[in-house]
Order: C-alpha cells, then structure tokens, then sequence
C-alpha cells in the first residue's frame, strides 16, 4: 500500500482546524443576530460532552440470545415464505420487488395503488393497504419485517460490538433532524421496532454492565400533546392533563364507540395515530383511510375533534399564519426552521378540512416536536451533572428520542428513579403538569413500572 507523504497529511489536518477557526467568527454574529447564540451555547455545545459520554460508556449486549432469536426468526421466515408461495400458486423472490409487483399486479390484477420510475410501488404502505383484498401483501409485510430483524439486528450488531470494551457503542448526531432530535447511527438504536413481538424480542438482548445491576428507562409521557396543550391554551385539553387522562384512551373510545376501559393497546396505538394525524392537518380522505371508515364518518369525527379542542384549531391557523409571515416556526428554547411554501392559512376556503402541505406539516411538527426535544435535551445536560456529582454507580446510556435509559446498581435505583423523575419534569417547565414513566428490569425488554 502506498504511503501518503507526511506533509500532505499535516496540510490536510491543518484544514481541518483552520477553516472552522475562520467561520467562528461570522457564524457566532451570524447566531447573534438571528438571537440563535443561546441556543448554541446553553443547549447544543453543553449537549455534546453528554453524549460523548453515552457513546463513550456503551451498553452490554447478550450475543448468545440475539443468537437465539436470530434461530427463531430464520424458522418463521422460512415458513412464511413457504406460505407465501403457496398463496402466490408459484416460486418467486419475494425480496424483488420487480417479481412481487408481477404477482400483485399481473398475475391476481390487484390495483396499483401508487408508481414508482421503475413500475408499480409494492412498499409498505401499499402492502398495507392491499392486504385486506388479498392476503399475500399482509404475508409479505410480516416476513419483510421478520427478514430486517434478521438483517439490521441479530446479525448486525454483534458484529458492531467493540472488542475493547465488549460493549456497543452507537454515534448520536446533533445535526441530521431539521427539529432538533438527536438521530442514532452505527448502529440506529433509536429505530428498534416495538409494535410486533419479534420486534420487542430484540430489546432482550440490551443488558446492564453486570450482575447486581438493572437498565432504567424513563419515558416523557404523552410530551408532543402535553407541548401542545401548552402553546393552544385549550381548555379541555388542559384540563384532561390535570385530571391525568390518558388523551389517546378517550380518543380510542370515541372513535371505536366503546367504555374507555375496554379499550386495548391495539386500539390506543391506532388513536395515537389519528391524533397527531390529525394535528398535523391529515385530510377526510386520510383519516378515513388510516381507520377503515368512510370519508363522511372521517370527516364528523374532525369536526367533533376540533369542537372538543377548539385551541387545537387556533393553534395551528396562528402557527401558519405566523410562520408565512416570518419565513420561520420557532422551538421552546429559540431554535428556528426556516420554511416556504405555506399559504394564506386565514384565506383557505374551510381549514380543518383541508389537508396540509408538507411545509405547513413541518411546520406544527416542529414547533411540537422540536420543543420536545429541546425538552430532553436540557433533562439530559442536568441529569448528568447530576450524576458527576453524586458519583453514584449508575450511568446514563441511551437517548430514544422521549425516553432516557441508564444502568444502575440495584442498591441506588429508587434514588436514581427520584432524580431522574424530578429533573424531567422541571427542567422546563409546561403550563400542564409533566408526566415520566419509569421502569426497571434486568434487560430492555423486561422493564416494568418502578
């Protein structure tokens, strides 16, 4: 191999340092001026010791049970693709899209739901939505789901695991999500499917350092509709956090038509959904769509949305109408996103039944989403102050977006637990009481409320 000369190599290095040296200075008036300087110096610059911190410690991971679940997955996958050939009347790849479009499209004539450059798209979302008229796209889904397990997890992250520290050691990034949330890469720890019990299954592989120790996990409860509680001022939606109301059970029982205690976690999951759908101005046609119900019924039900959170309404016509007027949405702790593309929100024939441009979506998404994290971001720069000076034997590990997740000796985890509970809720505080559920276990997936 050829050898790079030493004086490239130290020009090359010194780029590195001087370029960013001489943008310092424009930059940092750059901030000041768009009153951006605090943002930077209070949040993100504090911020980035943290999680040099989490990527540093690194959490433990049981090969030998990824080794298990991988032995599972391959048998299921197996006979769903037995299944899937059986349904299909002839052997295909059902990894190709070119010849699962062929049997969706040409061979059973199905409708093409939506194209793509090359043919008719099969992702997803179109699976999804053809499986109740067949039921080949469900089969697909479930093994496309079983085979990404196998794929991203079981076999990736031993691989990934640090010979040095027998740990895994994930990157955070501060600068990939336009709203501010921290994004997970090599490996993407944030993105660990839950809805499917494979999917959780993984999450038993992610164990504290040793023995005598638990995994912690604290969760903001509902945070993107507490955020948003505070900036509308609705009443009702005020008054249901007081009460401590679960908003996605009372909305799973009006859109399902039954006793608030007879709703399941199917259909909680599905309101969660439609309330955010909603939020973020999905149309009749969506919403009728997303819940199997005609656009007529779709369209009653915003209408009684909005009629029980007037301020809902209100706040988003006044988020649009003062995003289009400043070029920008800001966050709870002054970070700003510039948008174009949002209309006359005031001039829209009937708003709330008009669905939302993507710039006008990420318009209300950020303001929510961003002060969300802005949130746990400041919760993690006290938390680990915290932890520095109590020294206690406990360490802050991952960020999952709402949710923090430490390692604890079992002797200090109610002490831990009381920290964590306090400094979450106040470290910003809400016109709405803040809400953190804690659990513990001795894996990821075992952790129960504490």
């Amino acid at each position: 191999m050829d050898q790079v000369p030493v004086a490239d190599i130290a020009a090359y290095a010194c780029e590195d340092v001087d370029v960013p040296l001489r943008l310092l200075t424009p930059m940092k008036e750059r901030l000041r001026n768009e009153n951006l300087l605090g943002v930077m110096e209070n949040l993100e610059i504090p911020l980035m010791g943290v999680l040099a911190d989490l990527e540093f410690e690194g959490i433990s991971i049981d090969v030998p049970r990824l080794e298990q679940l991988g032995g599972e997955f391959r048998a299921k996958a197996d006979s769903l693709r037995s299944h899937i050939m059986e349904l299909a009347g002839e052997d295909f790849n059902p990894d190709s899209p070119k010849q699962l479009a062929h049997i969706l499209f040409d061979k059973f004539n199905l409708r093409v739901v939506k194209k793509t450059k090359t043919g008719p798209s099969t992702d997803a979302e179109v699976l999804e939505e053809l499986a109740s008229e067949h039921p080949l796209p469900a089969k697909i889904v479930e093994y496309r789901q079983l085979t990404k397990l196998i794929n991203t997890y079981v076999e990736s992250l031993p691989r990934l695991i640090s010979p040095r520290t027998n740990r895994l050691h994930t990157s955070f990034r501060q600068d990939i999500a336009a709203t501010g949330r921290l994004s997970s890469v090599e490996p993407n720890l944030q993105n660990i499917p839950v809805r499917t019990p494979e999917g959780r299954s993984i999450r038993s592989a992610f164990l504290p350092r040793e023995k005598g120790w638990s995994l912690m996990t604290a969760d903001y409860s509902q945070i993107e509709l507490r955020v948003l509680a505070h900036y509308c001022g609705d009443v009702s939606l005020h008054q249901a956090f007081q009460d401590d109301l679960d908003i996605h059970t009372s909305v799973a029982a009006q859109v399902n038509g039954v006793d608030p205690r007879e709703v399941d976690s199917d259909m909680r999951r599905n309101a969660k959904a439609v309330s955010f759908g909603i939020i973020y101005g999905q149309s009749p046609f969506g919403l009728a769509k997303a819940l199997g119900i005609s656009r007529t019924e779709a369209s009653t039900f915003i209408d009684a949305y909005f009629a029980k959170y007037p301020g809902v309404k209100d706040f988003i016509a006044s988020t649009l109408m003062e995003c289009r007027r400043n070029g920008y949405v800001s966050t709870m702790s002054g970070r700003k996103r510039f948008l174009r593309g949002v209309r006359d929100y005031a001039a829209l024939p009937d708003p709330k039944k008009k669905q939302l441009l993507e710039p006008e979506r990420m318009a209300i998404n950020t303001v929510i989403q961003g002060s969300a994290a802005d949130m746990i971001k400041m919760a993690m720069i006290s938390l680990q102050r915290e932890l520095k000076l109590l020294d206690w034997p406990a360490r802050m590990l991952l960020q999952i977006h709402d949710e923090l997740i430490f390692e604890v000796r079992d002797d200090h985890l109610n002490q831990l637990a009381e920290v964590v509970r306090r400094v979450m809720t106040t470290v910003m505080p809400l016109s709405v009481p803040l809400k953190v559920d804690v659990k513990h276990g001795r894996n990821w997936a075992a952790c129960e409320l504490l």
